[in-house]
């Protein structure tokens, strides 16, 4: 049998790369959209409705939710009480908000993934980021999205920095509380102590979204990034292949690597 996806956000951005995307595959079947604009209307064959209270009343597996950061947290828990699993691609969340969710679907035996970026290229960045964390002490993160971006940082910056701070090594750069003039220009802090990361978010016209990792030693910088294009093409894999794992596992799993080999 299909896992049948009920899909947030259907004419949004991603949704609407990502409805035609499962429509195509012969082991997804989407039942359901939502969409409060477009809602009485159907999209790749699924009605579309305008709660997600009214699209969970329809048979189905997997909740994907591509919405805005007001909005997904409460969608995923309204799943998980349904006893779907779910894959989250909407940024706004921070590690607090999925050790909520990770409770949530644990009673109910669910399974959630969550990732800040489902491309391919983002998922590297991470992967990388992570590995040349062992050897080089100092690491910052710089954020670049759209003006009109509603959340800082992005989710994939978010989600990089919340797992850097729990494995990198301490930093040499001179600790925020000892910095003069403006501290809050020096970032957003993600961790504690010597291992927080340090997060800078640029909100200007002509980005999509990029996310910068910069190393220094001395002598020496390596410099990691990711840029995304205007298509939503990238996220649709993984998207998809987080749909077809996530009933593998109960809790929540965050980043498209982590279904990596």
């Amino acid at each position: 049998m299909p896992m049948r996806i009920v899909l947030a956000g259907a004419t949004g951005w991603v949704g609407r790369a990502l409805a035609p995307a499962i429509a195509a595959t012969t082991d997804l079947e989407l039942v359901a959209g939502i969409s409060r604009t477009a809602a009485g209307t159907a999209i790749d064959g699924a009605p579309v409705f305008a709660s997600i209270k009214e699209a969970l009343a329809l048979p189905s597996d997997v909740l994907i939710d591509y919405t805005k950061p007001n909005v997904v947290k409460a969608n995923a828990a309204a799943a998980i009480a349904a006893g779907r699993h779910v894959v989250i691609g909407t940024s706004g969340l921070g590690a607090d908000d999925y050790a909520e969710l990770d409770t949530l679907a644990r009673a109910k035996g669910v399974g959630v993934l969550a990732a800040g970026n489902f491309s391919i290229t983002a998922t590297l960045l991470k992967r990388f980021t992570l590995e040349a964390a062992k050897y080089v002490a100092d690491v910052e993160i710089i954020d670049y999205a759209s003006a009109g971006k509603p959340d800082a940082p992005s989710g994939t910056a978010r989600e990089l920095a919340e797992t850097l701070a729990g494995m990198r090594r301490p930093a040499t750069s001179r600790p925020i509380e000892e910095v003069s003039g403006v501290p809050a220009t020096r970032g957003g802090s993600f961790g504690e102590g010597a291992t927080r990361v340090q997060v800078h978010a640029l909100r200007l016209p002509s980005f999509v979204l990029g996310v910068e990792s910069v190393f220094g030693a001395p002598d020496e910088r390596l410099t990691i990034r990711h840029d995304a294009g205007s298509s939503a093409a990238p996220y649709v894999a993984g998207t998809l292949l987080a749909a077809r794992k996530v009933a593998g596992w109960v809790g929540v799993k965050r980043g498209l690597d982590t279904l990596l080999d």
